[in-house]
């Protein structure tokens, strides 16, 4: 290690470094390999922030020596924390990076375009140049290269255009322009031969779709009809557009797990309505009216249990009954309210439940033979004795003591869903199909348009 990095004096807090950050700064150039060896040090007391800020002040100098380490990362630590700062370099023009976007790695490769996306709008002057990589033979090239226009934003539009309405000397150039324009404006930035397309590929796909099993995080709704204009008009949807239900549950995740800030109504544009399944209709997202009741004018949470409890009472009043489910991929969060005749009869949250003594109303049929997610069947001694960072061990104990107790298994909005109407993560083999799956506007959507964002067929 170079003599003159002070160590001891950079592995203290953040704000105590500075001074020996500035230090290295003014090195400069003499000081990068040491500062680099530190950064790839995962075993080094430095934190890794500390060495990456001083290389992204000292600048170019740095950009060589970044993509070479980038490049022999032997971890995927490595790989991300020199990713990281290469993307970052303080430097004068970014045309330094031009020539990465050709390097044999394909990480570096993807660095490179990392730098451009940093960029935003003032990378629009090397869209030309960022083109060729939408047809990079490395998946995560392509993908890096995508975001990247998504973040110049409209200014690349005509450039991604002109490649679609011409031959592309690489297949996949022509593709990733299209992924590229709808993650740049959506259906706004098709011509109507792409969109005419798209339309034939989803009319021929859906004459023999079976639905999958979809990853559930956030809520949906459950109708028992299949007359969908009815659902469209009870939800004020308008709009409606057919898709696959692989299309319509990657709209809803995707919008769901946005975190875009120039998209601020994505999550609440654009509601996903499933085929009738077994004569049920599933409701994939919120609506502008449900969204904006539970969030106040600062975008704080209002009580969504009282939205969920009105919406149910609603559609009951007009189809007999209806659900509304809620799962989290993140963590234990589930939740099912259940309405008949105009009446919720039952509404569980897992994150209320034990505080608030469950929500007030008795359990429900659906829940016989299971334990509800806040409780906890197992006596206080269970696992006495159990190092519980042994997970081989501890789930031994708990199968254990669960056949011998007969403690019941816990049951969570799929299972319910499954007893009482249809559990999108486990459609079954066949369900009965009637109609097709649409992704309808809501009032915010009729605004602001659908939400940017490529989705899959």
């Amino acid at each position: 290690m170079d003599k003159h990095l002070p160590v001891d004096e950079l592995s203290g807090a953040w704000n105590d470094t500075r001074s020996a950050r500035d230090a290295l700064v003014e090195q400069g150039k003499e000081i990068v390999a040491a500062v680099l060896e530190l950064l790839c040090d995962e075993r080094s007391p430095v934190d890794w922030a500390v060495s990456a800020d001083v290389l992204c002040r000292i600048g170019e100098p740095a950009l060589l020596p970044l993509a070479q380490a980038s490049a022999a990362a032997d971890s995927p630590e490595v790989a991300r924390r020199t990713g990281w700062a290469l993307g970052r370099l303080e430097v004068a023009d970014h045309a330094v990076y031009v020539p990465l976007l050709d390097h044999p790695h394909p990480r570096v490769r993807s660095d490179a375009l990392f730098a451009f996306q940093t960029q935003g709008k003032a990378a629009a002057r090397f869209v030309d140049r960022i083109v060729p990589t939408l047809g990079d033979p490395d998946h995560e090239v392509r993908q890096r290269a995508v975001w990247a226009f998504k973040a110049i934003g409209p200014a690349a539009g005509p450039s991604l255009q002109q490649v679609r309405s011409r031959p592309a000397p690489a297949p996949r150039v022509r593709a990733g322009a299209l992924e590229a324009l709808a993650a740049i404006g959506g259906p706004a930035f098709l011509d109507h031969r792409d969109r005419d397309i798209w339309d034939r590929l989803t009319r021929i796909t859906l004459l023999t779709e079976v639905p999958q099993a979809m990853h559930l995080c956030g809520s949906w709704y459950a109708v028992p009809t299949a007359d969908q204009d009815a659902v469209l008009d009870a939800f004020d949807l308008t709009g409606a557009h057919p898709v696959t239900f692989r299309t319509g549950a990657a709209a809803w995740n995707q919008d769901r797990h946005s975190w875009d800030r120039n998209q601020p109504h994505r999550a609440c544009s654009r509601v996903f309505v499933s085929p009738a399944l077994n004569g049920w209709t599933l409701v994939f997202g919120d609506t502008s009216e449900d969204t904006h009741s539970v969030r106040d004018a600062d975008g704080h949470d209002r009580a969504r249990e009282d939205v969920v409890r009105k919406r149910c009472t609603d559609l009951s009043h007009r189809f007999g009954s209806a659900q509304w489910y809620g799962m989290s991929c993140g963590d234990g969060w589930t939740a099912w309210c259940i309405a008949e005749e105009g009446r919720v009869v039952r509404h569980y949250d897992a994150y209320t439940a034990e505080e608030n003594g469950d929500d007030g109303t008795a359990g429900h049929p659906a829940e016989s033979g299971y334990l509800l997610p806040h409780q906890n069947g197992f006596p206080d001694d269970a696992f006495e004795g159990v190092n519980a960072s042994d997970s081989e061990a501890f789930h031994a104990r708990y199968l254990q003591v669960k056949e011998e107790l007969r403690i019941p298994d816990t049951c969570y909005a799929t299972d319910i869903a499954a007893r009482l109407s249809i559990d999108p993560a486990n459609p079954g083999p066949a369900p009965g199909i009637e109609g097709h799956g649409v992704l309808a506007l809501t009032a915010c959507g009729r605004e602001h348009g659908h939400p940017a964002g490529a989705l899959p067929m």
